[in-house]
């Protein structure tokens, strides 16, 4: 019978093989999901600095109604049917974009709208993109999906899981006992190179490793819902998504403006701020409004959301988080736990720093893996 510390000598060898080979694997891979992350946990910011057009002058003058940012839209693409998207940011110095997803130009892509920035104050267009055609959102696709669509979002989720296990195998060739915990935390000083790179390697992954572990796994639920939402329904309950309401067309067609339907939806929920109106998608389209409330973790994309009769103005249907279930109200943290949004600044320059880190993990493990493997080879010709 095998002694305990033979087990114990198999295990390692066997949990070393598994973190080495998935390593040597995935390592390249995920160095590129990791630095992509991490410049899109700005990727506003980034695309404001890269096109300078994009970051308006505060003015004196009051910003352009919302109806008249519409129109301003309307009259640029006049061709363009179907509803449009307007974010409104809580910085004063961005410019409001609005996206139409389905343009006809793009649509043999999954995900390709057109963006279109609006000057708030005067509204004038100011550029007209489309998604996928441009760096920021470029590096967002290959972060996403691989630039595959949605056979890229199955793969980034088994490479996910593959990661999960890289990295807690990598936590069990760590695990140092009580009184070398110490040094297993940190990088020996004046120490030879081959040291220096195994105590980085060992420092780069333990330090990040909850937010690594958080990001892998949001990252997961982020990629495949369609398997993830039901394992999670499984165990806490989840809203049924309910049907689209649509709106009554009367006669004379007299339609209510944006302004109009802004203004009803922050009766309701006064203590909000504005994140985004979408017009009416045709006669039966309605307005949809999302307004963001104090404790919801989504800064860009909350989930109070107001829909109303584009005619009439009536309500026809209200989404309050404070009313969804606990299933429902764990999917709404995935995506701003994944950015770090949720915990303001600091999250996210944590966020940041981890995604730096995956390349550090893999030029380090990649050395370590050619060090062994040299004095292996000189072992033999001993």
């Amino acid at each position: 019978m095998k002694t305990t510390a033979s087990k114990k000598t198999t295990a390692r060898q066997f949990w070393l093989a598994v973190h080495l080979y998935l390593g040597l694997a995935l390592g390249l891979l995920m160095s590129v999901i990791g630095i992509t992350g991490s410049l899109l946990v700005f990727y506003i910011e980034l695309d404001q600095w890269l096109n300078p057009e994009l970051i308006i002058s505060e003015s004196a003058q009051p910003r352009q109604s919302y109806q008249a940012l519409w129109q301003s839209l309307q009259a640029s693409e006049p061709h363009r049917l179907h509803a449009w998207r307007l974010e409104i940011p809580a910085d004063k110095s961005s410019p409001i974009t609005a996206r139409y997803y389905k343009p006809e130009e793009t649509e043999h892509h999954g995900f390709a709208p057109m963006m279109v920035a609006i000057n708030p104050y005067t509204a004038e267009i100011i550029n007209k993109r489309f998604w996928g055609q441009y760096l920021i959102t470029w590096i967002y696709d290959l972060h996403y999906t691989l630039l595959l669509d949605t056979t890229g979002k199955l793969i980034m989720a088994i490479i996910g899981l593959l990661l999960t296990v890289s990295l807690l195998s990598g936590v069990y060739l760590w695990w140092p006992p009580l009184h070398k915990l110490k040094a297993a935390l940190t990088i020996k000083p004046a120490s030879s190179g081959q040291r220096f790179n195994y105590d980085l390697h060992k420092v780069a992954g333990i330090y990040p490793l909850v937010i690594l572990l958080m990001l892998t796994l949001t990252g997961i639920a982020l990629e495949v819902p369609n398997y993830v939402n039901p394992a999670i329904h499984s165990f806490l309950p989840i809203d049924l998504q309910p049907a689209k309401p649509q709106s009554t067309p009367n006669s004379p067609r007299l339609a209510i403006t944006a302004d109009q339907a802004v203004a009803t939806a922050q009766q309701l929920f006064p203590q909000t701020r504005l994140c985004w109106i979408e017009t009416p998608d045709g006669e039966t389209g309605t307005f949809r409004i999302n307004l963001r409330q104090e404790f919801e973790p989504s800064h860009r994309f909350p989930k109070t959301n107001i829909w109303l009769d584009q005619y009439s103005g009536k309500v026809l249907l209200i989404n309050d988080p404070k009313q969804q279930s606990s299933g429902t109200a764990l999917l709404s943290w995935l995506h701003p736990l994944h950015n770090g949004e949720v915990f303001g600044l600091t999250g996210q320059i944590l966020v940041l720093v981890t995604g730096f880190a995956c390349p550090v993990l893999f030029v380090t493990g990649v050395i370590r893996w050619l060090q062994k493997r040299r004095a292996k080879q000189k072992n033999r010709r001993d």
